[in-house]
């Protein structure tokens, strides 16, 4: 159940900075917080990560099912004791919604978190975005370092 409010916490917090960033900026409008680190950005993408697959919305649409289906149902088969694993999944469902939501209802998700490094100016990307990356992360670190092998028949 916990994994399952973290979802929503990313979801809400998501929705409710697209929302901001929509209601009070110009699309292409830039805010400086940190120069030349961060900005918030009023960006717009059609696509998947760093704008690939333009507009291929039922791609989107099924590849997103697929994936929060099989998020729920990890949910549900995780032991007590694989908190960060849950943790991660819960993040990626959050991120994978959140997304979803904005594709749904705007035929387009709402970006607005713009880092440079160095002199490389970084994808814009969103809350979800980032759930989504630090859920991946969490999941990889799981399974690397504390998840223990399923012992086959000798």
């Amino acid at each position: 159940m916990m994994y399952y409010l973290l979802a929503a916490a990313v979801i809400i917090l998501d929705q409710w900075t697209k929302w901001l960033v929509v209601r009070y900026m110009r699309l292409g409008e830039s805010i400086p917080i940190i120069d030349n680190v961060l900005y918030i950005t009023s960006h717009r993408n059609r696509g998947a990560a760093w704008g690939m697959l333009q507009g291929q919305f039922w791609l989107f649409y099924l590849i997103t099912v697929i994936v929060v289906a099989a998020i729920v149902i990890y949910i549900r088969r995780l032991n007590p004791s694989e908190r960060l694993a849950g943790v991660g999944l819960g993040l990626m469902l959050g991120g994978a919604v959140g997304n979803f939501i904005d594709r749904v209802f705007r035929k387009e998700v709402v970006d607005f978190i713009h880092t440079y490094i160095g002199t490389y100016s970084f994808p814009v990307f969103n809350v979800a975005d980032s759930a989504l990356t630090v859920g991946v992360i969490l999941l990889f670190v799981h399974m690397f370092f504390f998840a223990t092998p399923e012992k086959g028949n000798e």
